[in-house]
């Protein structure tokens, strides 16, 4: 199935992954700088600038590469200074991600941070 909207997404997903997405979104968009935009990608929210940022991926969506929560990733986690450790890496060089797994996993000050961190390596980024 091909996700065109966040309607459609928002009626397939279980109710905390998409109070979780929502609240993720919402943090997202309030942080980056204007220029940014949202797009539905692979199913999934995906914000970019200059080149990609970071993306939203729930569980419930196929090929996430996780069975339980919602997935953060930063595309360029790998660039990201991150001192207080607040991202995971898996198997992946380049993407850092965080998973919550309840909405109240949700701290918005480190997120926040993060997300500023992300926004001034983009704002570095020439555009492709």
């Amino acid at each position: 199935m091909k996700i065109k909207n966040l309607l459609q997404l928002y009626e397939m997903l279980p109710d905390e992954e998409r109070i979780i997405t929502d609240v993720l979104r919402q943090i997202i968009t309030d942080t980056l700088p204007p220029y940014c935009k949202e797009k539905i990608s692979y199913n999934v929210p995906f914000f970019y600038g200059n080149r990609s940022i970071c993306l939203v991926w729930p569980a419930s969506v196929p090929r996430g590469g996780i069975k339980k929560g919602v997935l953060l990733g930063f595309w360029y986690g790998n660039r990201l200074k991150d001192k207080d450790g607040y991202l995971m890496h898996g198997t992946n060089k380049q993407i850092y991600y965080k998973i919550f797994y309840s909405a109240d996993d949700i701290e918005e000050q480190p997120l926040i941070k993060i997300l500023k961190e992300a926004a001034a390596l983009d704002g570095q980024m020439k555009k492709k």
